[in-house]
């Protein structure tokens, strides 16, 4: 299957929210939600629209997976970093295992690094996003709000650097919790 990633465009929404929602439905760590999550976060001042990505098939140009990073800032003792979030990476299940959610994360990354936004945070699976770069976010010090494993919550410096002495707590958008 030959695929391209393109930024995502507005008559997009509804079928990119169908392919979220069926890139999730059978997944274990999953309430199922994560296409209103797509939807909440585009009507949100955390949406950055150049961040968001389409994977479609070549020749149908069909969707089939789908990436947004969005702005959220990490709460130090003295003041707000701003960073990104990837939330969520999405491939419809027939399409997985391909190589299409490492071209949406290369591409995602990229193009946060060009508009030069300095780190990104992934709640994820630890043996996968650590090929791109993630590391454990506890090794700057950076903590999830909620309480998930630390290997699973991880960040990664767009700029060499971005991180260092930048410790304390992510906040998300109020988006991601309703």
């Amino acid at each position: 299957m030959e695929w391209k990633i393109r930024q995502e465009t507005e008559k997009d929404y509804e079928t990119t929210e169908k392919v979220v929602k069926r890139a999730f439905l059978n997944a274990e760590y999953s309430d199922q939600s994560e296409h209103r999550l797509v939807s909440r976060l585009r009507k949100s001042e955390a949406f950055i629209p150049e961040l968001s990505f389409v994977a479609v098939k070549k020749k149908e140009d069909e969707i089939i997976g789908h990436i947004l990073l969005s702005k959220i800032s990490i709460q130090t003792a003295h003041h707000a970093v701003e960073s990104l979030a990837m939330a969520p990476v999405s491939v419809i299940p027939e399409a997985q295992m391909k190589g299409i959610g490492k071209s949406l994360i290369e591409e995602g990354l990229k193009k946060a690094q060009e508009l030069g936004y300095q780190s990104v945070i992934v709640l994820g699976h630890p043996t996968y996003y650590c090929k791109f770069g993630f590391k454990k976010a506890s090794l700057w010090g950076i903590k999830a709000p909620f309480d998930v494993p630390d290997d699973a919550f991880m960040a990664i410096e767009l700029k060499e650097g971005a991180l260092h002495g930048v410790s304390g707590v992510v906040e998300y958008p109020s988006v991601f919790f309703e």
